[in-house]
């Protein structure tokens, strides 16, 4: 079985575009450094990787796929573009030429409006995604869900995943907001599921992640199955509340009731097909 981690970042604060992390609380001090290609390659053996934008900047798109042409790991690059101006399409035009260009992802979870994302983008730049092959990571909470599902089936063409399972709250009764939204989104056969992000959205020192964490991917397992589900490890995010060998172990133990070949899907398989990966090698 051949491992894509299909969502992880790599980022130098030096840069100065993550105001995220430069003006969040105290807890993301952690975060506060380099982190690169080599340090988390040290950690999974030169995986094949998923670069995904941690800053909402151009710039920021260009420095991952500059890092991807100097790491053959990176296998593709999620970026970043202002959907809602007036040159997206153009300088979607001009990023997609660059092939590692998998996808873009709007900050979404930044954005105050719910309902952004059927209102700001423009139009042309939403064909212009779907003329050049790209993808669309988003990036959600449960209150974006319902707009997700209307966005989705306006733009039928478009390849949509949902990362971090949209951060739904664990440890209880998962809301019904959040079931509904997801069980509209997994009747779009163009919307995948990321297993990524769930580890740092628990409470701090949950006494049992595991349990937490098993009704909720057991149903996204089950509203879209391990051909639209894909596995990340959201690394250093990760870092704030466990290693990536513990994310990647408790990942085989919520897994272990599937098949081999589910799981080579969940692990890869789902990714490479999704981000067009098959051409470039570790």
């Amino acid at each position: 079985m051949q491992m894509i981690d299909a969502h992880c970042h790599f980022w130098n604060p030096a840069r100065g575009d993550y105001g995220w992390l430069m003006s969040g609380p105290d807890s993301l001090d952690p975060l506060g450094r380099v982190f690169a290609p080599d340090d988390l390659a040290a950690l999974n053996g030169r995986a094949r990787v998923v670069a995904v934008q941690a800053a909402d900047s151009v710039a920021e798109t260009e420095y991952l796929l500059d890092l991807a042409a100097q790491n053959q790991h990176i296998a593709g690059v999620v970026g970043w573009v202002d959907l809602a101006s007036d040159g997206a399409a153009q300088d979607i035009a001009r990023l997609a030429q660059n092939p590692t260009l998998g996808g873009l992802r709007p900050m979404l979870q930044d954005i105050a409006d719910s309902r952004w994302i059927l209102t700001a983008p423009k139009d042309g730049a939403i064909a212009a995604m779907i003329a050049h092959g790209l993808r669309f990571d988003a990036l959600v909470q449960t209150r974006h869900l319902a707009p997700l599902a209307e966005f989705a089936a306006r733009w039928p063409d478009l390849p949509i995943v949902i990362d971090h399972c949209a951060k739904p709250v664990m440890g209880g009764a998962l809301a019904n907001e959040w079931l509904d939204g997801m069980v509209a989104l997994a009747d779009q056969p163009q919307v995948m599921c990321k297993l990524s992000g769930l580890l740092t959205e628990l409470s701090s020192g949950h006494p049992d992640p595991l349990a937490a964490l098993r009704p909720v991917v057991d149903l996204v397992l089950n509203l879209f199955g391990p051909d639209r589900v894909m596995w990340g490890s959201d690394w250093p995010v990760l870092t704030l509340a466990a290693s990536y060998q513990e994310w990647a172990d408790m990942t085989a133990a919520l897994l272990a009731g599937l098949s081999a070949a589910d799981r080579a899907a969940i692990m890869g398989r789902t990714a490479a097909a999704f981000y067009g990966l098959g051409g470039k090698d570790a």
